[in-house]
């Protein structure tokens, strides 16, 4: 009798090549697809002019990236009010220079920042599947602050003192205000990185600054015990990245993971946050970049978001 292999022989190489093809596409093009999104969002008291905000997130950047460099670079012909970086912006202990030149001319203007885990330490090579038996098992981030072991120490500090000599607000649990051109005074609250454990609510709290033109906050990861606290002290905007969309979506169905605590029917783009009767908008940005181990993105195209904040009804 002859063996009938053809046909399951046909369909496993049917599906290895769409498999082929689908990581082609995923590395060598979506993750390389930046694009720019607009929102607006109806933030600021009546009688206020429109606020343009650059949001930028998760560059991931790994040395040798000329075309995200490029591509980062150029947003500085929108010639935002405001640029607001949500952390993450390394993936390699050498991409500090990479960094600053990417966002040099975007670094004339100004400008806040907070880190993220990526900041501070550079990435592990993870099996993807992990992600989902995390989420399954209610896990998510670092249980503690317990001294890295194992890791490699990213040079953070030189991305901090270029921020803070460009005049770019530090707002790693912290609290500052800046001035605009035509005297708008901008008040911001913001925190470390709740993903490991490093925001300390605590040494921010007091809600917005009364005196300012308008206050909003910001933070890396849109952890839900960070989400709630700002939401409860009553800013009317929070901005995070950190979920980077969930990466690898479904089409027509979404993120399966968030990174965090916060549901996928929120992992990306423009929603609101609710917490103690009150209301908050919040936007998470997918970010720019891919752990450098997983450089890949479905779904998903890597984008910076340029919000314009407009007077309530």
């Amino acid at each position: 009798m002859r063996a009938r292999y053809g046909l399951p022989l046909k369909i496993g190489a049917g599906v290895t090549a769409l498999g082929a093809v689908g990581i082609a596409y995923a590395a060598g093009f979506e993750a390389r697809s930046f694009r720019l999104r607009r929102v607006t969002v109806p933030v600021l008291p009546r009688g206020m002019r429109p606020l343009r905000v650059l949001q930028v997130s998760d560059i991931h950047m790994v040395c040798g990236q000329r075309k995200k460099r490029a591509w980062l670079q150029s947003l500085a012909g929108l010639r935002p009010d405001l640029v607001v970086n949500t952390g993450d912006n390394l993936s390699d202990p050498n991409g500090v220079p990479e960094v600053l030149d990417a966002l040099g001319p975007l670094m004339e203007y100004p400008g806040v920042y907070v880190f993220g885990s990526n900041d501070y330490y550079g990435p592990k090579l993870r099996n993807p599947a992990r992600y989902l038996f995390e989420k399954a098992q209610g896990r998510h981030g670092l249980n503690g602050n317990a001294p890295a072991v194992g890791v490699v120490h990213n040079p953070w500090e030189g991305l901090r003192d270029a921020f803070d000599a460009a005049g770019w607000l530090g707002l790693n649990n912290a609290r500052g205000r800046l001035k605009l051109d035509g005297g708008l005074e901008l008040a911001f609250t913001g925190l470390d990185d709740p993903h490991i454990k490093r925001d300390r609510y605590e040494k921010v709290a007091g809600g917005p600054d009364k005196t300012a033109d308008f206050s909003m906050a910001v933070v890396h990861a849109p952890y839900l015990r960070s989400l709630d606290a700002f939401t409860t002290e009553g800013y009317p905007l929070i901005l995070a990245g950190h979920t980077h969309g969930g990466q690898l979506c479904i089409p027509f169905y979404g993120a399966l993971v968030t990174n965090c605590d916060i549901d996928t029917d929120r992992v990306k783009g423009l929603s609101t946050h609710e917490s103690d009767g009150l209301v908050s908008y919040l936007h998470v940005s997918a970010g720019c970049g891919t752990n450098r181990y997983t450089p890949v993105r479905f779904a998903c195209p890597p984008e910076a978001t340029l919000l314009t904040l407009v007077a309530r009804d």
